[in-house]
């Protein structure tokens, strides 16, 4: 059975990538990771704020904002809780990649074109083989318009670009008006690959404190579904890899999105509940799967479930809501 895959010029031994989490801090997890069959691994990541301040100035800027206004400032960590520096990150991918033998994908994560993506040269010199661009952006500016928000994204890549030789792969938000344009965009812009989606973490009200607080609530696999449907409707019209991420949970999520298009599947919530070792659980059911229903390859399945691929194209789009509403049976 071949499960390789190919994800922005990188050979893998087949397609279950853990994605950026915090299991990527430390050597030893990576390691256990990498035990557990790893294709390739996405380190956390490194933010535009780390990098643009100093640990103490940013201590400082906290510290002294506090007292003016506590509530603007809660949602900065305190500089204990940030992730290691940007030094020790790049000292941990140099570490990485000496301890492990599959792929080290870095991680840089920011919203605005700056003297931060310099870091992605610095990331391939530790030696990185590739890198994953997260631009973690919510506009909220009601004179900012969709436009705008397009040309921010694309200027940031193309900056990254202009400093490595390594492949970039641009993490996006699924809310984009036009999708497919935008995907084009960025696949002229020279995004080796395409991570699809982001997730926004939702702030939640606590209504005894009158306080909005930061919450983070793991996937699941319906969760699956907008990044299956997304990737399944590009599948063909970009040259970019694609990677599904968020909703990977069992060996028929990683068949999904491999029908759909996807080059490999990101793995995290899985991962941060159960652990590593279900990583091989994924990698083992994809095997069974596939000689269950006689796939030889990895490279057979992918696409076949695409909307250039299936007897009917329209249950990507329109069809599928109006089927779905009409369709349904209340049951009391």
């Amino acid at each position: 059975m071949d499960l390789t895959t190919t994800y922005m010029g990188l050979s893998l031994k087949h397609p279950v990538v853990p994605s950026a989490s915090p299991l990527s801090k430390k050597i030893s997890d990576i390691r256990q990771m990498e035990d557990s069959g790893a294709a390739a691994i996405t380190m956390y990541s490194l933010f535009e704020e780390q990098i643009d301040m100093e640990a103490l100035s940013l201590h400082h800027f906290i510290e002294q904002a506090t007292f003016v206004s506590a509530e603007a400032t809660a949602y900065y960590p305190q500089t204990a809780d940030y992730n290691r520096g940007p030094d020790g990150y790049l000292e941990l991918i140099h570490k990485a990649k000496e301890a492990v033998q599959v792929p080290v994908i870095g991680n840089l994560n920011g919203v605005t074109p700056g003297g931060w993506v310099e870091y992605a040269r610095k990331i391939e010199q530790a030696g990185a083989d590739a890198l994953e661009l997260n631009v973690y952006f919510l506009p909220t500016r009601a004179d900012m318009d969709c436009n705008e928000v397009e040309r921010l994204y694309l200027a940031i890549l193309k900056e990254v670009k202009s400093y490595v030789h390594i492949p970039v792969a641009v993490k996006l938000s699924p809310f984009f008006s036009a999708m497919p344009n935008m995907a084009h965009k960025l696949d002229e812009a020279g995004a080796d690959g395409l991570v699809l989606f982001n997730r926004f973490y939702q702030p939640d009200f606590n209504l005894e404190e009158l306080s909005v607080e930061p919450n983070l609530l793991l996937s699941t696999s319906a969760e699956l579904r907008l990044p299956l449907r997304w990737i399944a409707i590009l599948y063909g019209h970009v040259k970019a890899s694609m990677a599904l991420t968020t909703g990977i949970h069992t060996p028929e999520d990683v068949v999904k999105a491999i029908m759909a298009g996807a080059d490999v599947a990101n793995v995290c919530s899985l991962l941060l509940h159960e652990g590593p070792s279900k990583i091989a659980d994924l990698v083992k059911g994809l095997e069974t799967w596939m000689e269950q229903h006689e796939y030889e390859s990895v490279g057979q399945m992918k696409g076949a479930l695409s909307q250039a691929c299936v007897a009917e194209p329209g249950a990507f789009e329109r069809a599928n809501y109006m089927k779905a509403l009409t369709g349904y049976k209340v049951n009391w």
